[in-house]
């Protein structure tokens, strides 16, 4: 789950990660079978290895044509709930690629790539006409565009930060914003300027409680009043979430579900800073639990919360792309995934192949669960056969 890792996902280039000398078993020349399904990599592969891999490479191609016929069908389960289904983007040239592969819309704009490979911050009028660009790709669906979140593995040469012992947990994202106001000012007014062209709305991310929201919402509003003096056109209702990360905004989502539109769940994040585990850290990497009853309870808790103020919950992290750990959110009540643009198709087949009453149920008898193990083998004994199904059955076609 490291942010290299997710990218490389977003852009369908195979990776393996935590290989360690594997550059010391490769020379010049070497045929190398790269296995990102599995995290395998193979140095000179024997000729019967490279045929089982031809073959599985030609049912992986097949099985991506037999998903593309769900291209314009709803993500709806087989009792009638819809679901949201969006992607997730560093760019607006990867829209093209979300639209075609069906988004409903686009469930997070990394904004933060806009600003790295480069000398300068971005101007704001450079700023505006790439999020011009994406929302008019988009249009007329929603783009969320979360702000600036800089820290932790994301860094940029022409603006330092100032070495932390824990970067993860340091000056990043939204409290760095709050610092460098001048920063965070640029591209509000980007957005406010640029949602004119589309249905933009604002994702603040690391909100760790209360206060933070209302300093947010004070600069926003005062940055429209600059703009209605300056006589600039922008949209005045553009709606504001909150990404829900940290456990404290989880614990006290029946306060923040007072103040925003809407919740997204970065579960990567949620879950190392819950369990207390670096996530690219190799010898702890086996605490790295999705289905860890703080988790899960977490989740709940959040979507229960927002449910009763009326606002949507969305999955922004990589829970969202997986197929056993989206059956369990569906069953949470969560309202929208947001995945990588290549991961649509297979989270949308998920989903129209399901019951959602049934995972409602067996999400109830997951929250009792008092371990991890014990919530995985419950779920996978209930869920990973029908997956299995679900999933073979494009592949048996092919």
């Amino acid at each position: 789950t490291s942010h290299s890792a997710i990218m490389a996902r977003s852009m369908e280039i195979p990776a393996v990660v935590g290989l360690g000398s594997i550059t010391n078993k490769v020379q010049p020349g070497s045929v190398v079978i790269l296995d990102g399904n599995r995290g395998r990599v193979i140095v000179n592969p024997t000729s019967r290895q490279l045929a089982s891999y031809r073959t599985e490479k030609e049912r992986f191609i097949s099985h991506r044509k037999e998903l593309e016929i769900l291209r314009s069908l709803p993500p709806q389960t087989l009792d009638g709930r819809e679901v949201g289904l969006a992607a997730n983007i560093a760019g607006p040239e990867e829209v093209d690629l979300a639209v075609r592969e069906g988004a409903e819309g686009i469930g997070l704009y990394r904004t933060e790539y806009l600003y790295m490979n480069r000398s300068t911050l971005p101007s704001e009028d450079e700023q505006m006409e790439a999020y011009k660009k994406v929302l008019e790709k988009a249009a007329p669906s929603s783009v969320i565009i979360r702000t600036l979140d800089l820290g932790g593995d994301k860094f940029l040469s022409h603006f330092p930060v100032p070495a932390e012992i824990n970067p993860f947990m340091g000056w990043r994202a939204i409290r760095l914003c709050l610092e460098r106001v001048d920063i965070f000012e640029t591209q509000l007014r980007a957005i406010l300027r640029a949602s004119r062209f589309g249905n933009g709305k604002i994702m603040y991310p690391m909100i760790s409680g209360v206060e933070e929201v209302r300093k947010v919402r004070r600069i926003l509003t005062g940055i429209k009043e600059k703009l209605k003096r300056e006589g600039t056109p922008f949209a005045e209702n553009v709606e504001t979430g909150v990404m829900i990360e940290i456990p404290s905004a989880a614990i006290i989502a029946d306060l923040l579900a007072k103040e925003v539109d809407f919740f997204s769940l970065g579960t990567n994040d949620l879950i190392q800073y819950s369990l207390a585990v670096d996530r690219v850290n190799e010898k702890v990497a086996y605490l790295y639990q999705p289905l860890h009853p703080t988790i899960l309870r977490l989740i709940d808790n959040v979507v229960k919360c927002a449910h009763r103020e009326n606002i949507w919950v969305g999955v922004c992290g990589e829970m969202a792309s997986d197929p056993l750990s989206v059956l369990i959110l569906l069953g949470l009540g969560v309202d929208e995934f947001s995945v990588a643009p290549t991961s649509l198709l297979e989270i949308k087949k998920i989903i129209r192949n399901t019951n959602w009453e049934e995972v409602q149920g067996i999400a109830a008898k997951l929250l009792k669960s008092k371990t991890s193990p014990e919530a995985k083998r419950f779920a996978e004994r209930r869920l990973s056969q029908r997956i299995k199904r679900i999933v073979q059955d494009n592949y048996n076609a092919g």
